[in-house]
């Protein structure tokens, strides 16, 4: 097997381009040639927390067309055009020329979506289904449909509802048909409003407002002798006072699902539950999960209830990284992916 680039993450932020050799697939695994990589929060978060991830590469949305697969491989054929969600912490992340995916996290991108489009769902989509289904306990779209009584009375809030994860969220629970949603976001509202149903009671409350004025307006969305139980908090950052906030709301028995630990906050009552949002489940306990939902995001895709994140795409393939991961580190960013041509990088 023959040599490609791949950009290495490292604490203090920068991004260095080194020449490795091009991975092997293992039985369960596709080898895609990435056209495009998205990028994630955690790409240099994971570097500056853990110093075995100093020096990796940290991609893991990739979309591209499939260049060899495992042996046990049944879905996948070279030259199909796909994205995949890469195992995170192992080797052959998506900030490369080549990358791996286990079969059970990739799918195959419809015709109307571009590989842009698609390399801003992997993490992210997927990370709001587990928070919502399996953490949260609500209803599956099916099962929803057929057991109406399963659906929370008192809505769901989703706290940094035009984050990737806070939108791909409102997205699922409105597919669940779960109402009211109450959408809490800055500037990104007017994103978020187009994703909501006014006449189900969903709303959008703008953050920017203060803390107040956010408890306020969740207070004012939940249905009249209904309390509310369920929250996802796409933020759950103390400085943020997004769970704070939420606390102040939720019933007493309530529980919202988190994707950073709140580390025992005080604000938060011991009565409350506050499962965390680990999106690498899928690759061990949540595997079938995984499975289905990535499947069911293709179809949404093509039946058109699920829509991409919007993207930005930085300029220089590989050697764009580092400003995009500056951006996302300096919170430039609202209601956008960021996502990286390869074939953009110097020298390819």
């Amino acid at each position: 097997s023959g040599k490609m680039l791949e950009a290495l993450i490292y604490h203090p932020l920068r991004v260095d381009i080194h020449s490795v050799p091009i991975p092997t697939p293992k039985e369960n695994e596709v080898l895609t040639k990435v056209v495009v990589s998205g990028s994630n929060p955690k790409d240099w978060k994971r570097p500056f927390v853990n110093e075995q991830f100093n020096g990796t590469n940290q991609g893991d949305d990739i979309a591209g067309i499939v260049e060899a697969v495992g042996s046990a491989v049944t879905q996948f054929k070279p030259g199909d055009r796909v994205a995949g969600f890469h195992q995170m912490q192992a080797p052959g992340g998506s900030y490369a020329e080549y990358a791996i995916s286990p079969e059970h996290t990739t799918f195959h991108i419809p015709a109307n979506v571009s590989f842009e489009d698609a390399a801003a769902i992997p993490l992210a989509a997927m990370t709001a289904a587990v928070g919502l289904f399996v953490q949260l306990g609500l209803p599956e779209p099916w099962v929803a449909a057929a057991h109406p009584e399963k659906l929370p009375k008192g809505g769901l809030v989703v706290y940094g509802a035009a984050s990737a994860v806070g939108a791909y969220a409102v997205q699922l629970a409105k597919r669940a048909g779960i109402h009211p949603i109450i959408a809490v976001a800055g500037r990104g509202m007017s994103f978020v409003e187009g994703f909501l149903d006014s006449s189900k009671g969903d709303v959008v409350i703008d953050y920017r407002k203060g803390d107040e004025a956010v408890v306020e307006g969740i207070k004012n969305a939940i249905p009249q002798g209904a309390e509310l139980e369920y929250a996802y908090d796409a933020v759950s950052e103390a400085a943020k006072s997004s769970f704070g906030n939420i606390c102040k709301v939720l019933a007493p028995n309530g529980q919202f699902t988190t994707v950073l630990p709140t580390k025992d906050d005080p604000s938060i009552p011991k009565s409350v539950k506050t499962p965390l949002t680990m999106v690498g489940s899928v690759f061990t306990k949540d595997k079938d999960f995984g499975y289905a939902w990535y499947r069911l995001f293709e179809l949404g895709l093509k039946d058109g209830w699920f829509k991409p994140h919007p993207h930005e795409v930085i300029q220089g393939g590989l050697n764009g990284i580092e400003e995009g991961l500056r951006n996302l580190k300096e919170g430039k960013v609202s209601a956008t992916k960021y996502v990286f041509r390869i074939s953009e990088t110097e020298g390819l």
